[in-house]
């Protein structure tokens, strides 16, 4: 069962409530500059259709309920996201109103696009029986890539090394005949810039924000207005140019081969420990000289596009990310009208917020 396609005003009403929570139908309207009449209308639309329901026992109120609040349905539907990264593959499930119903994470051999949709397609169902939502809509899925856009139409990226027979293939082509559901394909920034939009609460007081994401590499998502921006041609965000692979890079592989080299015995991003006395000294380095180096990012992202919030986010530890958001509070970034500065700050999001954005796309596509 298919959600019909919304109008316009469907829409801003959905992402209001998104936004807000509960509203009554006469704070909507004066929200959204519509009509009392013309809200009525529309939300008794979104009633029937399941994506919208009223809070409280309307039964006495007057004529039209003006003042019983609607919110968003969970029931609504239900969307997945998944991503596959070097060793390891995350499934995530959120209902229409953006609460996760689960999350699967397990480790895998490197795996094919095809074998990635089947295994994908396989724990999903397990999950959806699992946690009764069978029967329920299933609003579509999403799938985070760690690489930037080869075409316009978001077919074909450039998937890093670490997943075989990712890179140039016709991605939505193969996902979609697999998985036999509405596909969104996306970076992984700007899907981590979803998770942390909705999810983590950017969206109730910032139109404009920017995700630094430290993952397989530094890229950025940006969303200005509520909406991702991609650019002309699907790359914007890529700020990993900015840092050459042949040299020292802000990214958490670049961490990882400083602390080998420096002869801690590691061999994933997961066993970098803040605490661990051989470790510290390495840490505290290497953060000295990626925060210098994300001073740029920050100075740009905040003169260009003048996000609410610049997050930074990813699988270091909570400890190394609030160590590099300390050192560029110190830091002399760029000031502008009321001696407002770049306004860093550290995710905090629980669970991949690459895997939490991915299952949030179909709803985004929903609203925005």
């Amino acid at each position: 069962m298919l959600l019909p396609a919304l109008e316009k005003d469907q829409r801003r009403i959905i992402q209001e409530l998104r936004k807000s929570g509960a509203l009554s139908r006469s704070a909507l309207a004066a929200r959204l500059e519509i009509s009392p009449a013309a809200l009525t209308k529309l939300s008794r639309a979104l009633l029937s259709m399941g994506v919208v329901e009223e809070l409280g026992d309307p039964a006495h109120q007057a004529r039209g309920r003006p003042a019983v609040p609607l919110r968003l349905a969970s029931s609504g539907g239900y969307a997945v996201g998944a991503t596959a990264h070097k060793g390891m593959l995350d499934i995530a499930l959120v209902d229409f109103a953006g609460a996760v119903v689960a999350t699967h994470h397990e480790t895998i051999p490197p795996i094919d696009p095809r074998q990635f949709a089947r295994k994908v397609r396989e724990i999903t169902h397990e999950l959806v029986s699992r946690h009764n939502l069978l029967g329920q809509r299933m609003l579509g899925m999403g799938v985070a890539v760690p690489g930037p856009a080869l075409s316009n139409d978001g077919e074909r990226w450039s998937v890093v090394d670490a997943l075989p027979g990712w890179r140039g293939a016709p991605l939505h082509e193969i996902l979609s005949g697999e998985l036999g559901w509405p596909l969104w394909l996306e970076n992984d920034a700007n899907a981590a810039a979803l998770a942390e939009f909705y999810l983590g609460g950017l969206l109730r007081d910032f139109s404009t924000v920017v995700v630094l994401l430290l993952g397989y590499g530094i890229g950025a998502g940006v969303i200005v207005d509520g909406r991702l921006m991609r650019g002309q041609y699907g790359v914007a965000g890529e700020v990993g140019c900015l840092f050459p692979m042949d040299q020292p890079r802000p990214s958490p592989l670049d961490l990882l081969a400083c602390l080998r080299a420096d002869g801690c015995a590691i061999t994933s991003v997961a066993e970098i420990d803040p605490t661990a006395a051989e470790q510290r000294p390495t840490i505290e380095a290497w953060l000295d000289r990626a925060a210098e180096q994300l001073e740029v990012v920050c100075n740009t992202a905040f003169a260009w596009i003048d996000p609410g919030a610049i997050v930074l986010a990813g699988p270091l530890p909570g400890e190394v990310l609030c160590g590099l958001e300390a050192r560029l509070s110190r830091a002399a970034l760029v000031v502008t009208v009321g001696n407002r500065r770049p306004p860093v700050r550290v995710s905090g999001l629980e669970g991949s917020p690459i895997t939490l954005g991915a299952a949030l796309l179909p709803i985004h596509a929903l609203a925005a």
